[in-house]
């Protein structure tokens, strides 16, 4: 499922309506964004290690951010910003559906975290540079992907790291994370389009253009027994980093 969208200008308005609807139920681990709560885990186990190796900080400490600006795009109510928010970060969200801005802003209050949303293009936005930039589910529904690459590259600082996460376009991702996920209720009717989904060839073809060097992509994969988690099979999800080439 997706973190929601990103700007009109990359974006399909039916994407944003679609995503924006779903934005008072978007911190319900029982409802519509169900799947989000499970993989949000996975998500940040990922991070917080690519963190800890790309500034070789203190792996034990708890806020490993501190100091640094994180910048979330396509945050849809800010599962992911306020995770980092608490490792320390300075975050700032964006989302093109002016509803989940709006969810996101009032669960942050709620919580006492001093995020920063926005709403809009984030390439009209003058938000200057960061340090970590993540995307997730994202680029899968983004019409001019060089283009939505580009604007994340051009907001990372020069030793900044970037995380990005996306479905494969394979059999397995047809069958299971279109057709049986939303038969079962899993996602939302219409969340997922397989033509648009990255394969990790193309993702880092997308990176490259953008001047970024991708790392190794780590599978999100499911099991009875483990539920989501990393694995070595790229088959259905994957999630990884990307820096500034030299």
């Amino acid at each position: 499922m997706a973190d929601a969208t990103v700007s009109n200008a990359t974006i399909r308005p039916e994407e944003a309506e679609h995503f924006g609807k779903l934005a008072a139920d978007w911190w319900n681990p029982a409802g519509s964004s169900a799947m989000l709560h499970k993989l949000n885990p996975v998500r940040l186990g990922f991070i917080r290690e690519a963190v800890d190796m790309h500034w070789g900080g203190d792996v034990e400490t708890a806020k490993p951010l501190a100091g640094k600006r994180a910048l979330d795009v396509g945050c849809g109510a800010g599962l992911l910003c306020e995770p980092l928010a608490r490792l320390g970060a300075e975050v700032t969200g964006v989302d093109a559906a002016e509803e989940n801005i709006a969810a996101a802003t009032s669960h942050a209050a709620g919580a006492g975290l001093p995020i920063d949303y926005r709403h809009g293009e984030l390439g009209t936005l003058g938000l200057g540079h960061f340090d970590l930039v993540t995307s997730m589910e994202v680029v899968e529904h983004v019409e001019d992907k060089q283009a939505f690459i580009a604007q994340l590259a051009a907001h990372l600082a020069p030793d900044g790291l970037m995380v990005l996460s996306t479905p494969n376009r394979t059999l397995k991702s047809r069958t299971l994370l279109v057709g049986a996920a939303e038969a079962l209720g899993a996602v939302p009717k219409g969340t997922h389009h397989w033509e648009d989904f990255v394969t990790p060839e193309e993702f880092e073809a997308l990176l490259e253009v953008a001047g970024m060097a991708m790392g190794e992509p780590k599978g999100i994969a499911f099991s009875v027994g483990k539920g989501l988690h990393l694995s070595d099979d790229l088959s259905l999800n994957y999630i990884v980093t990307a820096r500034k080439r030299d």
